[in-house]
């Protein structure tokens, strides 16, 4: 089991090189092929009183196809790798929809953690993207430009999400050099809680990966603060977690516990759906 296709998603007027660069740095890690996927869905007309305020004309549309299409430049100058191991997608369609259907072609998808506006025209949502791809997903945060996943922090809960997310995990376990798997629960699951993280470190075990345990009782504080904190603590770079969320009249949206880890994570995040 390795990683041997890591696909980025590029805003089509993207300057900062933060997300691409990781994907860089993974694809390092594993000898691996980076796929840059980029896309815009057009706007529909502005109409007022019947009148047309706003359009996106033919001359708008070959300019705007022409920008994505010589975006293609720029990402093999961030990613650095033989052309060989690079490869450049784009199409005229939303965002997530293009990034849904071609995560068929990749191990792992690489997003920025946030979007500061909401714009599915040129934006891909995190939400969207990891609760519909089916992939596994490194989220990365602003100023962060590579990903070593040295030390890494396993967020358990007993749910199938999070078997997932370790199983997928599992490459990049394996290569680091220092594993915790921490769960959070109520002061009366201590008992049980630390059962199921044994069990983990076990399982793990068995895939010749060595993992320290620990249970930390719901505090004032959010789970995902305290689970952010307890990382810092351990000098941690990766928190391996599952991704819960779920759709409502067609918005998708993460749970409490992940959408407290989209904010407050000042490093990468691996989630599974």
């Amino acid at each position: 089991m390795t990683v041997a296709t890591v696909m980025v998603y590029v805003d089509p007027a993207q300057q900062a090189e933060e997300q691409v660069r990781v994907a860089r740095s993974i694809a390092t890690k594993f000898t691996a092929s980076v796929i840059g996927v980029s896309a815009f869905a057009t706007e529909p007309d502005f109409v007022a009183e019947g009148v047309i305020i706003e359009e996106t004309t033919p001359e708008d549309l070959k300019r705007m196809k022409a920008e994505l299409a010589g975006k293609e430049r720029w990402f093999r100058d961030v990613v650095g790798l033989p052309a060989e191991r690079v490869e450049w997608r784009w199409d005229v369609e939303y965002p997530l929809v293009f990034l849904a259907n071609e995560a068929r072609a990749a191990d792992l998808v690489v997003l920025k953690s946030a979007h500061r506006k909401v714009d599915p025209y040129h934006l891909v949502d995190p939400a969207g993207a990891v609760l519909r791809m089916g992939r596994p997903t490194i989220l990365v945060p602003d100023h962060v430009h590579e990903l070593r996943a040295d030390r890494i922090v396993i967020g358990w809960k007993d749910t199938r999400e999070a078997r997932l997310a370790v199983h997928d995990a599992l490459p990049f376990l394996r290569k680091a050099s220092t594993v915790a798997v921490i769960e959070i629960c109520t002061s009366k699951e201590q008992d049980r809680a630390r059962r199921r993280v044994r069990d983990v470190a076990k399982h793990l075990q068995g895939h010749g990966v060595t993992a320290e345990t620990d249970v930390r009782v719901h505090m004032a504080e959010s789970d995902a603060h305290q689970l952010v904190r307890l990382s810092k603590e351990l000098d941690a770079d990766l928190i391996v977690t599952g991704a819960y969320g779920h759709s409502r009249l067609g918005e998708w949206a993460f749970g409490g516990m992940t959408r407290g880890l989209l904010d407050e994570a000042p490093f990468c995040f691996m989630m599974s759906h």
